[in-house]
């Protein structure tokens, strides 16, 4: 297995659906504790209607504080989600290292997400993927609802591996598959990641995993094994897709890194940091989180 590229998304992903907005100066004390921890990349939010997701209202002025000289080491990239042509201009105004974009292999969840179908949706993506990478920038693709969709069911292999076919054919060489609704399995990860391993030279692949069935480490396993690098995990397992049938958390960063830890990978992370992380979050929020690490301590050797 390759070690590990550790992405958090609790910016973004995890804080899009919680409806106590989080102070800025909360947030800034969030990401400094990431920076420090170690982990490679940090999604600091999304740029989408400041109106309809409040908790994203303040991603340009987070982007344009952590990309001053010196806000942050080399080794960490800043990544912010963008979902149409104004938000990568946006991105691309403040600071935005790794664009990440994507389009749901589902076609309710599509229409649901974007008010588009999916070849639509597929169209313009890969028109804003190759705009960004022409600017200079990095891109990371995803296909969405890749495992499976809470209104739909099972979604056909063949239509994710056809999305990812058109990425790779535009020219974009690092891909996401995003398990929206929970619904992967440890097997079906190992195939289609396997799959496209096949497709071509240079292809960085990354994994995004919803725990609402308990089986999102297994499944980070089995991306691992058949050649993912990037890992995506939010702090405290918080986070939820608003538009999917059955919102539930991302793979919490501190349980990934533990496991990772106990398999010899990471060690360099300071997984004391993360836990304390997850700890600041919980109280913000006064409840528990769907984090297990903070809560029982790691294990020790």
């Amino acid at each position: 297995m390759n070690e590990v590229i550790l992405q958090e998304v609790g910016l973004r992903d995890g804080l899009q659906a919680e409806k106590q907005t989080v102070p800025f100066e909360h947030k800034l004390a969030w990401v400094e504790a990431l920076i420090e921890s170690g982990v490679d990349v940090i999604q600091l939010g999304s740029f989408v209607n400041p109106e309809k997701v409040p908790q994203m209202a303040d991603t340009d002025k987070l982007f344009q504080r952590f990309s001053q000289p010196g806000a942050k080491p080399p080794r960490v990239r800043l990544s912010g989600l963008v979902l149409n042509e104004k938000g990568l201009d946006r991105g691309q105004a403040c600071g935005v290292e790794l664009f990440c974009m994507g389009v749901s292999a589902s076609e309710t969840h599509s229409q649901k997400n974007t008010g588009m179908t999916v070849a639509d949706a597929a169209t313009r993506i890969i028109q804003m993927a190759r705009a960004a990478m022409a600017a200079g920038r990095e891109v990371q693709v995803s296909v969405q609802s890749a495992f499976g969709c809470g209104f739909e069911g099972a979604i056909p292999e063949t239509r994710v591996l056809d999305l990812v076919k058109r990425y790779l054919d535009a020219g974009v060489r690092m891909v996401s598959l995003a398990d929206t609704a929970g619904h992967a399995n440890p097997a079906q990860v190992e195939r289609l990641f396997g799959e496209i391993r096949t497709m071509g030279a240079g292809i960085q692949m990354a994994a995004h995993f919803h725990n609402t069935y308990g089986m999102g480490l297994a499944n980070c396993m089995a991306a691992m094994r058949a050649g993912a690098t990037y890992l995506e995990s939010a702090f405290g397992g918080l986070g939820g897709c608003p538009f999917t049938k059955l919102p539930a958390g991302n793979v919490c960063t501190e349980d990934l890194v533990h496991m990772l830890q106990q398999l010899g990978q990471r060690p360099e992370v300071d997984l004391a940091g993360l836990i304390g992380l997850a700890k600041e979050v919980a109280a913000f929020f006064n409840r528990e989180l769907p984090g297990f690490v903070y809560k029982s301590g790691p294990i020790k050797h």
